[in-house]
């Protein structure tokens, strides 16, 4: 998923230099006109891994029951709210620089690839423990330099170095498996998932609202300092994370897993 992302950012940056953001529109549902063919037509056909009728009441069930436990709330806010709020930065970026918006969006694609093999294959486990909030901070803080409309290089370099922030998910990825009972491991990547594409779209509305109430440049300074003060003020929260120690278990909590996990 997260190579996917990553390659899609870079694609995006690419239309736009080439096709303008008028002209990437309409090429975008194009591409998600494929996908959703190749999704209905060009898959194989698999057993379901669960048994029994799936059900609105059992995904509610599970979603209370892993959100019953107070450090994995805590979790997935940090999974969901700092990165939501940055890709509203992210999504300003045609508004911010209409004819550089292409070198933005593809230096942030870069920076999440290297953040993401940095931290997925090279990170020592005892970095892994404490570099999430750190992280967090490093997503947000270069967006406050847009404020003050630098030149291009300096923007594309703190697009870059702030994307490398998203390996936090990585890092708390981990911390969920940790906290979540083996049964409900699948469940919790998709509450996940779901979360973080919703907090995703909402982070853009905000950053689209703040815009056209101030400037592109101001609610990008302003949806990073969000960002700042959300991460500082989850991080008193946050379990700490034991990499390849199991969780203590307790009421909601469960027996803790080691799983690797990609976002």
């Amino acid at each position: 998923m997260g190579a996917t992302q990553t390659a899609a950012s870079a694609l995006g940056g690419v239309l736009v230099a080439t096709l303008s953001p008028r002209g990437t529109l309409p090429a975008a549902a194009a591409l998600y006109g494929v996908a959703a063919a190749v999704a209905r037509w060009g898959l194989t056909r698999r057993p379901p891994r669960a048994t029994g009728r799936p059900s609105i009441a059992a995904t509610w069930r599970d979603n209370a029951r892993l959100w019953s436990s107070r450090p994995r709330r805590y979790v997935f806010l940090a999974l969901w709210v700092p990165n939501g709020l940055i890709v509203g930065c992210e999504s300003l970026s045609v508004a911010y620089a209409p004819e550089d918006a292409g070198a933005l969006l593809a230096s942030a694609a870069s920076g999440m690839l290297t953040g993401d093999l940095l931290a997925g294959r090279f990170l020592p486990g005892r970095w892994r423990r404490v570099l999430a909030v750190p992280l967090l901070l490093l997503l947000a803080a270069p967006y406050a330099l847009f404020a003050l409309r630098p030149p291009l290089p300096v923007l594309v370099a703190a697009t870059a170095l702030s994307a490398l922030g998203y390996a936090a998910s990585l890092l708390l990825l981990e911390r969920l498996m940790d906290l979540t009972p083996d049964g409900l491991a699948g469940h919790a990547l998709g509450l996940h998932t779901s979360g973080m594409l919703a907090l995703q779209g909402v982070g853009a509305v905000l950053a689209g609202t703040a815009a056209e109430l101030t400037s592109p440049a101001t609610a990008m300074a302003v949806m990073a300092a969000v960002s700042v003060a959300v991460t500082l003020t989850l991080a008193r929260g946050l379990p700490r994370g034991d990499r390849g120690r199991p969780a203590a278990p307790g009421p909601g909590t469960g027996r803790g897993t080691r799983w690797r996990v990609r976002r």
